[in-house]
């Protein structure tokens, strides 16, 4: 019956414009431009585009920080960003045409990508802002190197095998994490926009989904994981991806010291907590397309066919399947819209109940200039009953009585819709057994119907249907369909 649903639910991003000024106010981001507006004849890089050391104080002056190691730390990772994305550009001693270039300091100056901030459309930014994105996640995937000496090799050069560090590897888990938060946020029932524990971050990682009491050794590995995304999380913020509260520092005591400060266990705050921006799910979300994931969006439809749209908001939660209908709407005409609705519900397919479905959940939405398309449809054997029903429900007048295999044909096509949607199980068996109440010998005539999964719902109705002796009679029927199908 089920065609495949988006794996993950859609995710309602802010308006362009919006997430473009809120990736303008990204302090990194921020602090890039400045220095790239900084720059001038005088400003010196090395061999590798870096600021020169003498260069530093002045960065962290035009940033207003402090010229100390804590302002020139956040000066250089600015300029590096700036380079990165393109606000600055890099000219070398040689490029330059001065002589003995290779002992020659490089020259900045700012770059194309700078004029877009300014004279750039909401799209260009956030282009720009993603560039910055993929600089700063390389950076937080990069290897932790706190003794530097004992990783150099004979000529000086970091002896990567030494580093114990597996690239892919490490960015896999953080596009996890990632994935996770996302999907955290965007589901129903889930954190939404309130942030998500550090320790239960990581736990979704390390912990497998299997394990009743973790181990002491899993439990390592989620104190180790909530470390390393201590860190992570501390450079992610200040691109605007997320909003952090960092590990409090009390807490990470060498094991068998006491913490300096007394510390509240239950207090899971302490522990980290972490929420994607709206700007973060724009982000993560750009991420997870570039990589084939299926990561809808409300709006995504408004602008395609009525097959599109039906097929598309299959895995959708109710709300956002509404919202999405209600924006495909908009715009259109009524009576038009309704005649391509109609056209795309029909078919044989595993996938159609769901769509005829949701096509009558979205005729819903129409108004009474509609009606034409609706009445053209009132022989059709698939949409016949989806027509009355609506016809019905707006008290219209001369609406034909349904011929009996109409009525067992849609009784049918709707439990198979249902089955298919996954929705609420009370509700389905209330279904269920409102119909098999409402009309007598239910099974002697449903058992018949030529519809492609009559057998699949009988067996179901037969699993769900709460009276052990209507069970027992839906179970019969399904066998009969099927030794009538030949299956």
């Amino acid at each position: 019956m089920s065609a495949d649903h988006p794996t993950l639910p859609p995710v309602r991003l802010r308006a362009d414009a919006e997430l473009a000024r809120d990736a303008l106010a990204a302090p990194l981001l921020a602090d890039a431009a400045r220095l790239a507006r900084w720059v001038g004849p005088d400003t010196r890089v090395d061999a590798g585009g870096e600021l020169v050391d003498e260069q530093l104080p002045a960065a962290a002056e035009a940033l207003g920080l402090p010229a100390d190691e804590e302002g020139e730390l956040r000066a250089g990772d600015a300029w590096r960003l700036a380079v990165d994305t393109g606000l600055v550009e890099i000219e070398d001693g040689e490029a330059a045409g001065e002589a003995g270039a290779e002992d020659v300091p490089g020259r900045a100056a700012p770059g194309e990508n700078l004029a877009l901030l300014t004279g750039g459309s909401p799209r260009d930014v956030l282009a720009l802002w993603l560039d910055g994105f993929d600089t700063v996640f390389a950076d937080a995937v990069a290897p932790v190197l706190d003794d530097l000496d004992q990783l150099l090799d004979e000529d000086g050069e970091i002896d990567v095998d030494a580093l114990d560090w597996d690239p892919e590897a490490e960015a896999e888990f953080l596009e996890g994490v990632l994935g996770n938060l996302y999907l955290l946020t965007v589901s129903e029932g889930g954190a939404g926009e309130g942030p998500v524990p550090l320790p239960a971050l990581a736990a979704s990682m390390v912990v497998p989904d299997d394990m009743g009491e973790p181990t002491d050794d899993v439990l390592e590995q989620v104190s180790d994981a909530m470390m390393r995304l201590d860190e992570q999380f501390r450079l992610l913020e200040p691109i605007g991806l997320v909003e952090y509260q960092p590990l409090d520092e009390a807490l990470m005591v060498e094991e068998g010291e006491e913490p300096a400060v007394s510390v509240d266990d239950e207090d899971v705050t302490r522990y980290g907590m972490v929420r994607l921006t709206p700007l973060g799910l724009y982000g993560v979300r750009a991420r997870m397309l570039e990589a084939g994931v299926g990561a809808p969006a409300v709006g995504d439809l408004a602008d395609k066919g009525a097959d599109a749209l039906l097929d598309g908001i299959a895995g959708y939660p109710e709300a956002a399947a509404r919202e999405e209908t209600a924006a495909w709407l908009a715009g259109r005409d009524a009576l038009g819209a309704a005649r391509e609705l109609l056209h795309a519900a029909r078919g044989s397919d595993p996938g159609s109940p769901l769509r005829r479905l949701h096509c009558q959940q979205t005729l819903s939405l129409v108004g009474p200039e509609a009606e034409p398309a609706v009445r053209e449809v009132l022989d059709d054997a698939e949409l016949g009953g989806l027509a009355r029903v609506w016809l019905a429900e707006r008290g219209a007048a001369d609406v034909p009585a349904p011929p009996e295999s109409m009525i067992f044909w849609l009784a049918i096509d709707t439990i198979a819709a249902q089955l298919d949607a996954e929705g609420d199980l009370e509700e389905l068996q209330e279904l269920i057994e409102g119909l098999t109440g409402r009309h007598g010998g239910f099974f002697e005539a449903a058992w018949r119907v030529e519809h492609p999964a009559t057998a699949e719902v009988l067996e179901a109705m037969g699993r769900l249907h709460r009276d052990k002796g209507t069970a027992k009679e839906a179970r019969k029927a399904a066998f009969k369909a099927r030794s009538r199908g030949g299956a």
